[in-house]
């Protein structure tokens, strides 16, 4: 598994501070949608000059006009670009034909897809499949339970990750049902009393 840190809510010198601390520990950075739509391209671009290495990933959501929001990440420095499973599937033709171009890649977020609109967007092979919980279920449900039906549509190979109120005590019913190749990770780092051993305890578990 990798290790994707989820920055939202905060300013971009906040979130670069805060990654410093946990860099040793964690695999990929996600730009929050929260600070793409509060300090648009600034913060994946100023998230890259910091952290060269890693591989950045802008959380843009997109459900439309994709051509120009993922060339605009792209640009800005990101490896990787969300988009909406419940988009029009041309909108996701383009968002692939974008990262191809750039030698990028697509993440679908499958918030509030159906069974029906998975199994069309298995098509794209080459994709990471984001299976995520929201932050309002997450808040005002109390839900944090990542769904497991999905997961019989993916085939060897194809690469999973999982988002949404994840936490230590939560990670091996979730590796049980999904298995996820990439997991992310927001407010147990970053709201964590000291998030260098937060993130040091998830990457421990990573590493078994």
């Amino acid at each position: 598994m990798k290790i994707q840190l989820a920055l939202d809510r905060m300013e971009i010198n906040e979130a670069i501070e805060l990654t410093k601390k946990v860099a040793d520990s964690i695999d990929w950075i996600e730009v929050g949608t929260s600070l793409i739509k509060e300090f648009g391209m600034a913060s994946v671009r100023e998230m890259k000059q910091a952290f060269p290495a890693k591989t950045i990933v802008a959380d843009i959501k997109t459900i439309d006009n994709a051509r120009y929001e993922f060339e605009m990440c792209f640009d800005a420095g990101a490896d990787v670009a969300t988009v909406m499973g419940v988009s029009p599937l041309v909108t996701i033709d383009v968002c692939m034909e974008i990262a191809e171009r750039y030698n990028k890649t697509v993440m679908i977020d499958l918030l509030n897809t159906s069974e029906q609109q998975k199994k069309d967007l298995m098509k794209y092979k080459n994709a990471v499949f984001c299976e995520h919980v929201s932050k309002d279920q997450q808040e005002e449900l109390g839900a944090s339970n990542h769904g497991s039906e999905s997961s019989n549509n993916y085939e060897p190979g194809m690469t999973i990750a999982a988002a949404g109120g994840i936490t230590l005590e939560s990670l091996e019913s979730l590796q049980k049902t999904l298995n996820p190749s990439v997991l992310i990770i927001g407010s147990a780092i970053t709201k964590a009393e000291n998030p260098a051993e937060a993130a040091a305890k998830f990457k421990c578990v990573e590493a078994k």
